[in-house]
């Protein structure tokens, strides 16, 4: 055992000293609203009568008459996500387990979950970041009918799981459980999907093909396999405490999801199976120390760059300030662990087999790299994470736990001591460009360097039709600008990876600028993404021209525009085409996310429009 490494511990005592107000605040909040009477007593009679005229006869008796415990269940069940659609019937299981207990459940309200991989490239991936903000908003709709003593949170993908939890933070006097559904089972390699892609972007695979491809890749239900923004969200709520512990990438079809359901209704209620336990509030377990364990879980795999936005607003919504550089900081000594797609050839399946979650939070906590004094779900803490479940006695509905380590396949998931590097996996950059960051975890190390010309797009669409045209056969950094909360909901720009991937294919030194997103699946491209202030709001993207010479630096940590500082100082800032405004803003649904855009914070504020 260790004790905390110097730099988490610096950065957590900065994070606890910046949040003092807003944390205090917070947690007086908290205390007021969990020292109320209970619902069913605290309410008038027809507010009681409303809130359980929908539920069997015996469920009622127990809400009012026996006073037992109601968790109420917030699920983004739908069939249109493949990793959604296992929790259709998980609702009648966490009732059922509730009555065996003593207790009774409600689905107290569904949130919206699109799937990014549906909308990828097309109007409606312009609703996707601030969808996440609607998520929450709908979370505390739920719950707001003030009639629980537990929540239960089912959910999975990218924008779900951090509106699902803002929301609960917001209702944070609540003992609160997340409940995954798990990956689907592996089907056509990453890579060689991406090879297809990629094949396709040069005219050398047609519709059909590319479609058999994907098809065979994305089969069937659950969490797409390679680690993205979905999985990162599974491996960030392992380290948070957050889940029943092992359970993020248990498959759908595996026999222990069921039992692992119901544990998370015996953990909320406090009554797991190997400890009686008072589950503790949620907005009491989500302090700095929590923040910081996700932050290095993160960085330790190579996760989405998305978090680096989500959990600005995560940690906001406890009352908690987290910047860009308390990340750039523990990525100086939090070592990369893992090599997962796009990060290298394995895929969450394969991580899970090697270790998975509990392999790297033992290795982290071990280390000191870590908080080991959280509070967690669970009476054994954050160590208990470091577990993969099972069934005991030959596969009888009985959960044990068993040490993740050692690492099953070292290609996969290291140790500590022999990481694939010293360093974690993303990197602030700042510069007259202003600030942004890169994914470097999946980069060669020749290409953390580049130096080239700009060529300037308004729209992922204008650079594919140069790409086509052939006008980028040459060293180039392509700025994509107008990509940003403000201009148009920050959209991810995925399309972009297979023409950007043929051009460096081709020997071709090239990056990506802007002030979109490009989540985990950035790939080995060069990308600096997020950059703030973003071009809609002035930013110095606006400034930039075909030509400018503009290097990017990750070893250095700098993003540049070559040019005299007075020369560029003097230059003019071009504003958003009103032609392209009108048309990102409306259509499709788009207009009703006008307030958002307009009051976006920054990325690095977490782009929220709720603060």
């Amino acid at each position: 055992m260790s004790s905390t490494h110097p730099t988490v511990r610096d950065v957590t005592d900065r994070i606890r000293e910046r949040s003092h107000g807003t944390r205090s605040a917070y947690l007086a909040q908290l205390a007021e609203i969990r020292n109320r009477d209970r619902g069913s007593d605290r309410m008038g009679c027809a507010n009681v009568a409303h809130a359980v005229a929908g539920i069997p006869a015996n469920d009622k008796f127990r809400v009012v008459t026996e006073r037992a415990p109601n968790l109420g269940i917030v699920t983004a069940y739908n069939d249109m996500l493949s990793a959604h659609a296992p929790y259709q019937g998980y609702p009648d299981i966490i009732k059922q387990e509730a009555r065996r207990l003593g207790a009774t459940a409600q689905v107290a309200g569904g949130v919206p979950a699109m799937c990014d991989g549906v909308t990828q490239g097309t109007p409606g991936m312009e609703l996707s970041l601030f969808s996440r903000d609607v998520i929450a908003m709908s979370t505390a709709i739920a719950l707001t009918h003030d009639m629980f003593d537990g929540a239960l949170m089912l959910g999975v993908c990218d924008k779900i799981v951090p509106g699902l939890l803002i929301g609960a933070l917001h209702f944070g006097h609540l003992p609160t459980v997340f409940v995954p559904a798990g990956p689907m089972p592996s089907g056509l390699s990453n890579n060689a999907k991406s090879k297809v892609r990629e094949q396709a972007a040069q005219g050398l695979v047609g519709r059909q093909g590319l479609l058999d491809a994907e098809m065979a890749a994305y089969h069937t239900v659950g969490t797409c396999t390679f680690y993205g923004t979905a999985n990162s969200n599974q491996m960030l709520l392992e380290a948070m405490g957050l889940h029943v512990p092992g359970t993020a990438f248990i498959q759908p079809g595996d026999a222990m999801r069921e039992t692992l359901t119901r544990e998370a209704v015996r953990t909320v209620l406090g009554r797991a199976s190997d400890a009686a336990f008072h589950c503790p509030p949620i907005g009491e377990m989500v302090d700095e120390r929590c923040i910081v364990n996700a932050m290095a879980a993160l960085l330790a795999t190579g996760g989405s760059t998305n978090h680096l936005i989500h959990w600005v607003a995560v940690a906001r919504a406890a009352g908690i300030v987290i910047d860009w550089d308390d990340f750039s900081k523990l990525s100086d000594v939090i070592p990369l662990l893992t090599r997962v797609y796009p990060n290298g050839s394995a895929d969450v399946n394969e991580f899970q087999a090697a270790g998975g979650p509990g392999f790297v939070i033992g290795e982290l906590v071990d280390a000191g790299l870590m908080h080991a004094d959280v509070l967690t779900v669970r009476a054994g803490g954050i160590r208990e994470f470091a577990n993969i479940p099972t069934l005991a006695d030959g596969g009888e509905q009985r959960l044990s736990w068993a040490p993740a380590a050692p690492s099953k396949n070292d290609a996969v998931a290291r140790t500590v001591a022999e990481p694939f590097s010293a360093t974690g996996g993303l990197k602030l950059l700042s510069g007259n460009l202003g600030r942004s960051v890169i994914k470097v975890s999946s980069v060669p190390d020749d290409r953390h360097v580049i130096e080239a010309p700009a060529r300037v797009f308004d729209s992922q669409a204008a650079l594919q039709k140069a790409f086509t045209a052939g006008e980028l056969e040459r060293d180039v950094v392509c700025v994509v600008r107008w990509q940003g909360p403000q201009a148009n909901g920050m959209p991810e720009l995925h399309k972009l990876t297979p023409p950007l991937s043929v051009l460096q294919g081709k020997g071709f030194r090239v990056a990506l600028v802007t002030d979109g997103r490009m989540s985990g699946a950035s790939g080995k491209i060069p990308a600096a993404i997020h950059v703030s202030p973003e071009a809609a709001a002035g930013g110095p993207l606006a400034k930039v021209r075909d030509g400018d010479v503009i290097r990017l630096d990750a070893v250095a940590g700098t993003l540049a525009v070559l040019l005299p500082e007075d020369e560029w100082a003097a230059r003019e800032i071009a504003t958003l085409p009103e032609a392209q405004r009108i048309a990102d803003g409306h259509g499709l649904g788009r207009e009703l996310f006008a307030g958002m855009r307009r009051n976006a914070l920054t990325a690095e504020e977490g782009a929220c429009s709720w603060l």
